[in-house]
């Protein structure tokens, strides 16, 4: 057992409680990571209250970034002393793993949101008393944390830890849904709902796709003020104007021949599939409570020849994705690092709090 710091969701809508706890030496098929940095993401807030039943007591968190500390005896690609980017558990032998799309894994559920290892144990302990953990396989609101091998992404030395660690989650969500769903060709059009994290990261990706049209849409003028700063050619406040009329007004009668929404809002997700051409595509990844159902006018709908996917973590491989984010923003063009701001980990629930009142796009602690 080694001591570490962690911060511990007790209760739903209650700040997380800092506390001192063990952490247990890591399985054949881990290593044992000294986190850096993590980001703070909308899923680890609707976990602590409880939209998806994570058992609680709990240790969240899931942007990880680190140095690996110690390795398992099974574990041949990694050593002591290298960079890694945590990214989301899967077991990596399923249809969907072996396929390419690990993000659909048969146990993605059990093994991101069950509380602990697929064998039932936890890696954390109260003074005897053990504390779910292994969210999304890392538990990353910890000083120290175990992760499985295959959910590391291994960067280069000197790689900037303290920014990475949302390439694991929130930023790999919405650039992948551009980038590996829609896959928008040079010259197109992209609607994108919602300016938070997921949506600008969509944004910026579009814009590095060679999409020529990006419209934003939201309710919140600084944010949409925000994301023309950073290249989106049209933004849309829909508290003041009708989205739909005004994304096909932008294109010329036409509609977006793609689009992302990326709030999990009923509404506004039956604003997307309006807005789209005929024959367009457009993504869900917002996260909205079990049981949440969404209007479909299929009367208009049926004769569009929309495509409407469900995405979770930008149907990526975080192996070959994180890379290619980090060099698209060592190259200028993923300018991901203006979305965030960093927090000392001592201010984690202050950080949750500027993230859910909009103050802070995406909040990244520092160990």
């Amino acid at each position: 057992m080694m001591k570490i710091q962690a911060a511990v969701a007790t209760a739903p809508a209650t700040d997380l409680d800092i506390r001192d706890l063990e952490l247990d030496s890591p399985r054949a098929d881990e290593v044992t990571v000294r986190m850096v940095a993590s980001g703070i993401c909308h899923t680890d807030a609707i976990v602590r209250d409880q939209w998806y039943p994570t058992p609680l007591p709990a240790v969240l968190g899931h942007e990880g970034a680190g140095i690996v500390e110690a390795v398992g005896a099974d574990v041949t690609d990694l050593k002591v002393g290298d960079k890694v980017v945590l990214a989301p558990a899967s077991c990596g032998v399923c249809e969907h793993c072996i396929s390419g799309h690990p993000q659909y894994c048969v146990e993605f559920y059990d093994l991101n949101f069950g509380g602990s290892r697929k064998d039932g144990s936890k890696m954390f302990s109260d003074n005897g008393a053990e504390i779910s953990s292994n969210f999304f396989g890392q538990s990353s609101f910890a000083s120290m944390t175990n992760v499985r091998a295959r959910n590391a992404v291994k960067v280069d030395e000197d790689a900037p830890l303290d920014l990475l660690g949302p390439l694991g989650c929130g930023i790999m969500t919405g650039a992948g849904a551009v980038l590996n769903v829609l896959k928008p060709s040079p010259g197109e059009s992209v609607v994108i709902f919602g300016t938070g994290a997921v949506g600008l990261s969509g944004m910026l990706a579009a814009i590095a796709s060679g999409a020529t049209t990006v419209i934003m849409v939201d309710i919140v003028q600084s944010r949409l003020d925000f994301a023309k700063e950073l290249g989106a050619t049209h933004v849309v406040n829909s508290k003041e104007v009708d989205p739909i009329e005004a994304v096909r007004e932008i294109t010329g009668g036409r509609g977006a021949m793609y689009a992302l929404d990326t709030t999990g809002v009923p509404p506004v997700f039956s604003q997307m599939t309006k807005s789209l051409a005929l024959r367009g595509h457009g993504v869900l990844v917002g996260a909205a409570k079990l049981g949440t159902e969404a209007p479909f006018d299929i009367g208009t709908l049926l004769t569009s020849g929309i495509t409407v996917s469900m995405v979770i973590e930008g149907d990526a491989v975080p192996r070959e994705f994180i890379p290619k984010l980090i060099s698209l923003y060592k190259r200028g063009l993923f300018p991901f690092d203006k979305l965030v701001k960093h927090y000392d980990f001592s201010e984690i629930n202050q950080a949750f709090a500027d993230s859910e009142n909009g103050t802070t796009i995406k909040p990244i602690l520092r160990y």
